[in-house]
């Protein structure tokens, strides 16, 4: 009964969703392709029989990629349906397809519209990345025997507070799953809480994640030749940014009261501030916010590979895509955006992986162990607020040999956390098998 008025209702979004895809492809042009895809209409003809990996977002479809390489490895020749829910996501996947491959939009959740979507491509098995649970996209594989696991699955005590709200809905959701591989213990205790069958703790798939080397050493060779320390606001979000400035802002005014220095150059003299945006749509808009707060500000599409940032500016902005082990090489200590804003932190595992330490906010509920687990190894620093965190990236920086031991404290923390790849692709394959 439940489901059947969540589908009621769901269908009659459908009209508010076309509205909004129109304007969010106002700013991001991907929304706006293949729209009749969201809704259950596929053209041309697919081969049935591929596996299907749902990766919604930028983050989960970086995760995908490294089990699709896990997967390649075991199975060379195997055929793989990738659907996403966001521009970006879809933009990186494509990346990741190969001749035989297939990339679509996932389909708004109605029962039409599903049984369009699996009518059309007619998957072997399906693998759902980190959070992404449908009920009538669960209900309809299990109905199908289409077996369908949730993959580098996580969720936070409040997004369990939410699902118990409408438990109704999101225990049969949960429980229609016929496997889920959790990144933590704690993960696995509170999805089995909301219905979950957990079948195993695998770790966190972006433990596996392997740095670009080429893109690595361009940003270290940049950050010797520059001779300077760079502080890093990595992923940052909307709202973290205005007050990031803010910060500055105000340590800038101190010097200009009277004081030789502001406290924080004080304490580490000639630091350099690079922020990189989550969302390359806000690129503009960070860069204005920068500028608006009185600071000179370059861009990396203005950067030559060879010369690297322009050294006049005060704040350097990451307008990019895929080049964030060049930002983290560059980086001696990073902030960690998400963290400073009640938004739950972004990823800090790359940065590891990069050997740059993190300071991070107090707000890391989407990646509560493994923040956790970087700071018991040394790997990242916690602070309470974004006033803190500024000045302890700076007595980072200060410290005698302390940015050289935190590198290799995240280095270590990253490379003893690694294997999620190949448990999970092997459980996937596994699923996928035909049964006798």
């Amino acid at each position: 009964m439940i489901r059947a008025l969540y589908s009621l209702v769901m269908s009659g979004a459908q009209p508010l969703l076309r509205r909004k895809l129109r304007r969010r492809g106002e700013a991001e042009p991907g929304y706006l392709e293949a729209v009749d895809e969201r809704f259950g209409r596929y053209s041309g003809p697919a081969r049935p029989g591929a596996l299907w990996i749902h990766a919604v977002s930028l983050g989960e479809t970086r995760a995908a990629a490294i089990l699709v390489g896990a997967l390649r490895r075991r199975e060379p020749g195997l055929r793989l349906l990738l659907t996403h829910g966001t521009a970006t996501g879809r933009a990186e996947g494509a990346r990741l397809l190969r001749e035989g491959d297939t990339q679509a939009w996932l389909p708004w959740d109605t029962p039409g519209a599903v049984a369009r979507f699996l009518d059309h491509f007619r998957p072997c098995a399906g693998a759902l990345m980190e959070t992404e649970v449908w009920p009538n996209l669960t209900a309809a594989c299990a109905r199908r025997g289409v077996p369908l696991a949730l993959a580098n699955a996580r969720l936070s005590a409040k997004s369990l507070g939410q699902a118990l709200r409408i438990a109704a809905l999101a225990r049969p959701a949960y429980g229609a799953l016929a496997a889920v591989w959790a990144q933590t213990e704690a993960d696995a205790q509170r999805l089995a809480q909301v219905g979950a069958r957990v079948s195993g703790v695998f770790g966190n798939l972006k433990f596996d994640a392997q740095p670009d080397a080429a893109l690595l050493d361009r940003g270290r060779a940049w950050r010797q030749a520059l001779g300077q320390p760079v502080v890093m606001f990595a992923s940052s979000r909307e709202g973290e940014e205005a007050e990031f400035f803010r910060v500055l802002q105000a340590d800038r005014e101190l010097a200009h009261a009277g004081r030789a220095r502001g406290a924080i150059d004080a304490t580490a003299p000639g630091v350099r501030w690079l922020v990189v945006p989550r969302h390359p749509q806000r690129f503009d808009e960070v860069a204005a916010l920068a500028a608006q707060a009185g600071f000179r500000v370059s861009r990396r599409s203005g950067w030559s590979d060879l010369a690297g940032p322009a050294d006049a500016a005060e704040i350097w902005i990451g307008d990019s895509l895929g080049e964030m082990p060049l930002y983290y090489g560059l980086a001696d200590v990073a902030l960690l955006g998400g963290s400073f804003a009640p938004l739950g932190g972004q990823n800090l595992i790359e940065a590891a992986a990069c050997g740059c330490p993190v300071v991070m906010g107090p707000h890391t509920f989407n990646f509560a162990e493994a923040a956790q687990l970087a700071e018991a190894a040394g790997a990242a620093v916690r602070v309470g607020s974004m006033d803190d965190g500024v000045r302890q990236a700076a007595d980072l920086l200060a410290g005698t040999g302390r940015p050289a031991a935190s590198a290799q404290a995240a280095l270590a923390f990253a490379g003893a956390h690694r294997g999620a790849a190949e448990r999970t692709a092997r459980a996937l394959l596994e699923l996928a098998a035909p049964r006798p």
